[in-house]
């Protein structure tokens, strides 16, 4: 293929896929659903399952292999610019007054979906086999089993809960700060089963990748750290500048934890936990405005490309026995925990039945470690399969569930409130007669 019509079909793709994606995302909020199940249904559609089936020519017309490395690229790209503004936006001071309530829900509803998926890993590795799976499974595939069932998809919850009201209420505050430390210590173990798995092209054993990722982190926070604090507080940069510059360090951070073996998303992250906010603690508005636009325009690459690696035509009657499982396993062991945890930290059981119903959304960051998995060779295939069709799955049931959590709260006579007694009419004698409190 040549330069030109290399760059013909890219640029045609765009086009469909910026359009399909967000149309697709704007039906799913019509819906009340999320926007990215829309542009995770449409990422699917334009993949070789569907798309590719119904029209395999239209498909290596619209997406031929050539392109793969720039949609691959644009992908990457839109992962660190989102991911870094989802660091940039961590602010564990959220939890308040809520602090150990939080903290016992995040850590009641990673150690038990942690405990079922590795369980399960180990349990039935025979079906897992049909997957593609080895028999005898890695520890780091292992973990990584549990990983994909303990995550909660901080952005997708904090829409949801701001789209439902909930952004001032108990279960609210409750449920985002609890996902902001679930969603730290689900990275960090992320980070450590991808050490242990060996990313390909990975040159350094995992011990030397561990001491040298401790270092690179070090230096971030105590060089990187206050020299960008010294840098954007002293100096006034231009707002475009300062947005090009912190880009520009993120994809840095991001390119040197892809050298250490570990995926781009560590690094990105990274570097928005790093840079300092403005001096009240407030964020910078004239930055996460930009970041959020960019990330905006750009995931539906990550959804398409995402959806290119979804192989509908392996699913067999073991796959969808598979999904079945790992989706009913996965509503129950977060929700279950997720409302124990909050009704032994005091809320009521309406209140904890809504932080477990919101902690059961994946979403998006469900879908960014999958593919970390997928590339890192922790995942088949047809598991990969099988565990995007569960993100998405429990994130089309959030919503449901919380409305039906909210028609329980409304018809529990214990949370109607009282009767007004009606005024009394005045006695014949012109008193008020006492109120019938019968």
């Amino acid at each position: 293929m040549s330069p030109d019509s290399l760059i013909t079909h890219f640029v045609g793709a765009s086009a469909l896929v910026l359009v399909a994606a967000h149309a697709a995302g704007w039906l799913a909020r019509r819906l009340k659903q999320p926007y990215i199940v829309g542009q995770l249904s449409a990422g699917i559609a334009l993949g070789p399952s569907l798309l590719g089936s119904l029209a395999p020519e239209a498909y290596a017309t619209l997406f031929p292999a050539a392109i793969g490395p720039a949609l691959t690229g644009f992908a990457q790209l839109a992962l660190v610019v989102f991911l870094f503004a989802v660091g940039y936006e961590l602010d564990l001071k959220i939890l308040g007054d809520r602090a150990r309530t939080s903290l016992t829900v995040a850590l009641a509803s990673f150690v038990v979906p942690m405990a079922v998926g590795c369980g399960g890993a180990l349990l039935f590795r025979e079906q897992l086999h049909e997957l593609g799976m080895p028999r005898d499974p890695s520890p780091a595939m292992v973990v990584f089993a549990g990983i994909a069932l303990s995550i909660t998809a901080v952005p997708v919850l904090t829409a949801i809960v701001r789209e439902n009201e909930l952004s001032r209420s108990v279960p609210g505050v409750v449920a985002v700060s609890a996902a902001g430390v679930l969603d730290a210590v689900c990275w960090t173990v992320l980070a450590g089963a991808l050490m242990d798995g060996g990313g390909d092209g990975a040159a350094l054993d995992w011990p030397w990748r561990v001491v040298l990722a401790v270092g690179f982190v070090t230096v971030m926070v105590l060089a990187a750290r206050p020299l960008l604090r010294r840098l954007l507080w002293r100096t006034r940069l231009e707002p475009s500048l300062r947005l090009a510059l912190l880009i520009g360090f993120a994809l840095g951070s991001a390119w040197v934890t892809h050298s250490l073996g570990l995926h781009v998303i560590f690094g990105a992250l990274l570097a928005g936990v790093v840079v300092p906010r403005e001096e009240g603690g407030t964020l910078d508005p004239d930055l996460l405005r930009p970041l959020h636009d960019v990330s905006s325009l750009l995931l539906p690459f990550f959804f398409v490309v995402s959806g290119q690696s979804v192989a509908l035509n392996s699913m067999d009657g073991t796959g969808w026995a598979v999904l079945l499982a790992v989706t009913v396993l996965a509503v129950v062991t977060k929700i279950g925990s997720g409302t124990l945890a909050a009704r032994l930290g005091g809320l009521d059981r309406h209140e904890a039945r809504t932080v477990g119903v919101l902690l059961s959304a994946r979403g998006l960051t469900e879908l960014i470690a999958l593919d970390a998995g997928l590339q890192a060779g922790l995942l088949s295939p047809q598991l990969y399969t099988v565990l995007v069709f569960m993100a998405l799955a429990t994130t089309l049931f959030t919503q449901p569930l919380l409305l039906l959590t909210r028609r329980l709260a409304d018809r529990d006579p214990a949370r109607r409130p009282a009767p007004v007694p009606s005024a009394s009419p005045p006695a014949q004698d012109g008193r008020t007669a006492p109120a019938d409190l019968g």
